[in-house]
């Protein structure tokens, strides 16, 4: 026996009939002999009517209150998924995040889980019940409901097995799986039977939208083995994350993400000298605003330099504001922006040991005319920020010069 925790995206769960199908694919997993609980996100669209309705009333809204509403979209799906599994006989029923507990941080909106109390659901699975268990959601620190940011059922998922210690975290989705890049970009993207949670990970932050990256981050630390497999195909197999031992073939590169939530900052004549990076980026972290890409201009003078760095396009107008706030104690001469730009990445661990990979990317790209702005590295990425005119020839480029392409 088993113990086996399947997620359902909103996709899996958008109407009944869909519920229905979810819960055979549950039943399914019950009659092997496994133990199961099933981790729900809202059904299609509900989140975001929920949010729209809340910020509609009011844009500075009690966060608290947030909460509340936008978790009522997961308990529905719960609900109604037990609903239907008792309805063809699978003994089943609903868990909120505070009935659990699921204990998170206190950042309401985007909080983090700190703990899962194992105890009822280890009795209630060893009774041969399916737990349904409603993601995104737990309980905050002032016993009030909390929600952990978007995308947040994956990671419920995930938390919930690693706490459980189960053999195996089932995401089920729309995709059949996890594919060297986005296929409606590039039709003869591959299907990857197996990738590295480091793989994913990177693949996950770099704007690849198949799982969130709390969750691979959670799989890698607990080393839960993942499956990505789609609800409506489930016998294609999926892709599985495993660890870097389990590949056989490390390719020098598996997949190519991209992100076009990218700005571009740049302050120019800076004084070159200790203590202002801390005095640009300081305030921003205590803004709460993510900077991800830096680069700053070699000195000619030696007093005076550039710095480019980027950050989510929806933060842009924060961070300017962040930034000339902090005009005197920084020394900038001048700030300019661009909400024009995109990030194209290359991943793949065989980047340990194969040499010339950056240099292939480079050089594709330059044969297309695309120029780099901005470069980023990693020990198995290489990430450019380019116009977002071009973002879908430069997967394209770099799709067929890594040899990713089908057939």
């Amino acid at each position: 026996m088993a113990k086996i925790v399947m997620k359902f995206g909103g996709t899996s769960v958008a109407d009944l009939d869909r519920i229905r199908h979810a819960a055979g694919l549950v039943k399914q997993e019950v009659e092997r002999g496994n133990q199961v609980a099933v981790v729900v996100s809202a059904m299609a669209g509900e989140t975001n009517k929920l949010v729209g309705w809340t910020r509609e009333l009011s844009p500075l809204h009690d966060a608290r209150e947030y909460d509340v509403v936008v978790a009522a979209g997961e308990q529905i799906t719960a609900g109604l998924t037990a609903v239907a599994l008792s309805a063809i006989g699978v003994p089943a029923r609903s868990w909120m995040g505070w009935q659990i507990p699921i204990r998170t941080s206190s950042m309401h909106g985007a909080a983090r889980i700190q703990n899962i109390d194992r105890t009822l659901l280890d009795q209630r699975l060893a009774d041969g019940q399916v737990a349904v268990i409603a993601g995104f959601q737990g309980v905050a620190p002032d016993n009030r409901i909390s929600t952990l940011g978007r995308g947040g059922s994956d990671t419920s998922a995930v938390a919930v097995a690693a706490a459980i210690s189960a053999d195996r975290c089932d995401i089920y989705t729309d995709v059949d799986g996890v594919y060297t890049t986005d296929p409606r970009i590039v039709p003869k993207a591959r299907r990857l039977d197996k990738i590295t949670y480091e793989e994913m990970l990177e693949l996950a932050s770099q704007g690849a939208k198949v799982l969130q990256t709390r969750s691979v981050e959670i799989a890698m630390l607990h080393r839960v083995p993942v499956r990505v497999l789609s609800t409506f195909a489930p016998e294609n197999g999926g892709t599985l994350l495993c660890d870097e031992d389990d590949i056989v073939e490390k390719r020098p590169v598996s997949g190519i993400a991209y992100s076009r939530d990218e700005a571009k900052i740049t302050l120019l004549r800076i004084p070159d000298q200790p203590g202002v990076a801390a005095a640009i980026f300081g305030p921003l972290a205590d803004a709460g605003i993510n900077v991800d890409m830096i680069v700053q201009d070699v000195s000619a003078d030696k007093a005076k330099t550039n710095l480019t760095f980027t950050v989510s396009r929806g933060d842009l107008a924060r961070a300017l504001e962040t930034i000339q706030a902090a005009q005197s104690a920084i020394g900038y001469r001048d700030i300019t922006s661009d909400a024009s730009v995109a990030k194209v990445s290359i991943i793949g661990i065989g980047m340990r040991t194969h040499s010339g990979v950056a240099q292939t990317m480079f050089r594709t790209l330059a044969e297309k005319g695309i120029n780099i702005q901005v470069i980023s590295t990693s020990e198995i990425k290489v990430s450019v920020l380019i116009a977002e005119e071009y973002v879908e020839l430069a997967v394209r480029a770099l799709h067929s010069a890594y040899e990713l392409d089908a057939g």
